[in-house]
């Protein structure tokens, strides 16, 4: 693997007491490019411009899919990644839907591995703070013609970043808008998944909302997934989330928490759960607690619940079952719990 190191690293200027999220870029990237039909050597280089054209095909087709994935700094000191091979393979099952060849275990693993070796400074210390990682991969072709590319290209950025939400959220049902339909890319961490929600989380937020509430694409009747995160419902002692579909992401954090409630013998049902039915809980009080679940979210208390008009306050004690979740995954993530399901993996490198 060729390195190229920076000749000037930017960590001096990163305030780590004020991490914006995924605002500050990492000094290096790698960098893999898909020509005549397969993977060259992967390489790592200063983080920096693309050297493509105005033609470049991802930019008029939208054939590029990504990651986000975390690396912590654990209380011993050592640095480990959370669950890499399960967003390894979301990856490539993403990029099957949208035509792009399948990237290669020792690219991504091993280019990433001496990524965190090189920039390992830049992983936080401070709790809740991680080192977010981008992987992604798009159409690097430069023509126009309304086909799949010939070339791609495959990259890892790092960002090392706070909290993505301050407190607790505020969601609003969706009843006109949709995030996936049936038959389509929802499952997908498709680009263009993202960009098309852009616009109805905006008008939420302009009603004093954080994010949407998604719901089904045919009648708006059924829950989905809470903006870029998936739901967990607690009512009346019972955790409620919807079952997977091909309009659904299948989260890795989300696996990870259905995991820790089963083990902690707390009930809980995959099932589809209907709007009416969420609002009925809240407006009775039977809803206990609700969070989104998510790379970035980790665990985001719901504090409100909008839906036609009608606000519905929702619990966020301190001492619930979210944040008891949230400890449980924490711990295992800094070393402070034994991960009895090998979900962390350390890197042979030197804290500093």
């Amino acid at each position: 693997m060729k390195v190229e190191m920076t000749q000037q690293s930017r960590l001096k200027d990163i305030d780590f007491n004020n991490l914006p999220f995924g605002k500050n870029m990492s000094d290096h990237m790698l960098v893999c490019h898909f020509k005549n039909g397969a993977w060259q050597e992967p390489e790592i280089r200063p983080y920096g411009q693309l050297e493509f054209s105005y033609g470049l095909h991802a930019l008029h087709y939208g054939q590029s899919a990504f990651e986000g994935m975390k690396a912590y700094r654990k209380d011993n000191g050592a640095v480990s990644m959370f669950r890499p091979l399960d967003n390894f393979a979301r990856l490539n099952k993403s990029a099957e839907r949208l035509m792009i060849p399948q990237i290669p275990e020792h690219v991504f693993m091993e280019g990433l591995s001496k990524l965190l070796e090189l920039d390992q400074a830049w992983i936080p210390k401070t709790e809740d703070h991680s080192l977010y990682i981008r992987p992604f991969v798009f159409a690097s072709s430069e023509f126009i013609a309304a086909r799949q590319s010939d070339d791609y290209t495959f990259c890892i950025i790092t960002s090392p970043v706070g909290p993505y939400y301050n407190g607790s959220v505020k969601v609003k049902i969706e009843q006109e808008f949709s995030r996936a339909a049936s038959g389509g890319i929802g499952y997908t961490k498709a680009a263009g998944n993202y960009g098309g929600a852009f616009y109805p989380t905006s008008k939420a937020i302009e009603e004093g909302y954080n994010q949407v509430i998604w719901t089904d694409h045919k009648e708006h009747k059924y829950i989905e997934e809470s903006g870029t995160m998936n739901l967990m419902l607690l009512v009346d002692g019972v955790f409620l989330t919807p079952p997977l579909t091909d309009r659904i992401l299948a989260g890795v954090t989300r696996r990870s928490i259905i995991q820790l409630i089963k083990d902690q013998g707390w009930p809980l049902e995959e099932r589809p759960i209907t709007v009416e039915e969420l609002v009925m809980a809240a407006r009775e009080g039977k809803l206990q607690e609700a969070f989104g679940m998510g790379t970035a979210a980790v665990v985001s208390q719901i504090d409100t619940i909008g839906y036609n008009g009608e606000n519905f306050s929702i619990p966020v004690p301190e001492n619930g079952k979210a944040m008891d979740i949230k400890k449980l995954l924490t711990d295992i993530r800094m070393g402070r719990s034994e991960d009895c399901y090998g979900w962390m993996m350390d890197l042979p490198i030197s804290s500093k």
